[in-house]
């Protein structure tokens, strides 16, 4: 049978870029495309695919929470991560939300398909690129640094994604559907617990975890 594939990216020419790439590999069907991590969720649990390509960071709710959220909605998907960052944080990020693999946006065919065929496998897939930040983050778990937002709960960093977009605490509120004070409470226990207590600092640190992209310039 085909290994049925979904891919999450809020960006249209990537999805077709890598549609166009999977459509020439054999026994490889496409089957759904998202352009955010709830929509990925949804389309997921819909068709329960083999393989979910996920951007990391998409507006609204990122891959990283999605995957997070995945493992109960849709565990059978194994999730390989897009990236255009080789770097440290957003690697380590991926791995410990537990994606299946980490691929870089500019790999080619032949890297698409021993991403697919390994994590197909049960096995974990890094494109060649993050072999250092993979011996890196062994390191760094050895000596007990599991980085800066580990300290905060998943309905904590969704919240603060959502202020770095912008959004109020009323808007968050209807978009989560909880209660404003609620809202209140996880905002003020989220600066607290990362020592930053004003927005543009948070944005500073939802841009280098990988929460949101940097703005162009």
């Amino acid at each position: 049978m085909a290994i049925r594939i979904v891919l999450a990216d809020d960006h249209a020419l990537v999805r077709q870029g890598f549609r166009s790439l999977l459509e020439k590999l054999e026994d490889i069907e496409v089957v759904g495309e998202a352009r955010d991590g709830r929509e990925a969720l949804e389309v997921s649990k819909t068709i329960q695919p083999d393989i979910v390509f996920m951007d990391i960071t998409m507006p609204g709710l990122n891959g990283l929470e999605a995957i997070t959220r995945m493992k109960n909605e849709c565990p059978t998907a194994r999730v390989i991560m897009l990236s255009m960052h080789a770097g440290e944080e957003y690697f380590q990020h991926a791995l410990d939300s537990g994606a299946a693999g980490y691929l870089l946006k500019d790999a080619d065919r032949m890297e698409l398909e021993l991403a697919i065929r390994t994590v197909m496998r049960g096995e974990t897939y890094l494109t060649p690129a993050m072999a250092k930040y993979a011996v890196d983050a062994y390191r760094q778990r050895k000596e007990g640094d599991q980085g800066p937002l580990a300290c905060l709960t998943s309905r904590q960093r969704e919240i603060l994604q959502l202020i770095a977009e912008g959004y109020a605490n009323k808007d968050i509120a209807q978009r989560l559907d909880l209660s404003l004070r609620t809202v209140e409470t996880h905002r003020a226990e989220l600066m607290e617990r990362l020592n930053i207590h004003d927005v543009p600092g948070l944005v500073k640190m939802a841009i280098r975890t990988g929460l949101i992209k940097k703005p162009s310039q």
